[in-house]
């Protein structure tokens, strides 16, 4: 406007206003990208920490299965040592002896895959080979043998 109350002709006005407008606009849509780019960042972070929390849950479940199967065989290995008398009847056909069934009833319902246990008995020498096997979904097969010998008690 002019001193006299009378608008400006347009060749006179100011460009300020409409730069600003422009201005305003453009910072908007880069604040928007900003923004865009953060989430994506941000979610490439999530998915990094679930990756790691899913090769965590999958070494820890291992682990206790090798646990496990090593408990087992110990437990075995304790069992035939209370029971040297007897020891040839964990060679056989395991169903005949009761500690031998029931241990085997033990390592079924504790190791994945339902894969039976495997005995091996050296009777002149008494040396015992167990071997535990068991499946994790999309794993291959897993093994745990133990070697030892057992002293026949009187």
């Amino acid at each position: 406007m002019t001193p006299t109350g009378r608008p400006m002709p347009p060749a006179t006005r100011s460009p300020a206003p409409r730069l600003r407008m422009a201005a305003r606009r453009s910072a908007g849509g880069f604040a928007m990208i900003e923004a865009l780019i953060a989430l994506l960042i941000f979610m490439l972070g999530a998915l990094g920490v679930l990756g790691l929390q899913v090769s965590l849950t999958r070494a820890t479940s291992g682990a206790k299965f090798r646990a496990d199967a090593a408990y087992l065989a110990n437990d075995l290995v304790g069992t035939m040592w209370a029971d040297s008398a007897n020891l040839a009847a964990y060679s056989t056909d395991c169903s005949n002896h009761a500690p031998c069934r029931n241990w085997t009833a033990k390592v079924q319902n504790t190791l994945p895959g339902n894969v039976a246990p495997t005995l091996s008995i050296d009777a002149a020498t008494a040396t015992v080979e167990i071997t535990l096997n068991w499946v994790v979904p999309n794993e291959p097969q897993h093994s745990y043998t133990t070697i030892t010998s057992i002293n026949r008690n009187p």
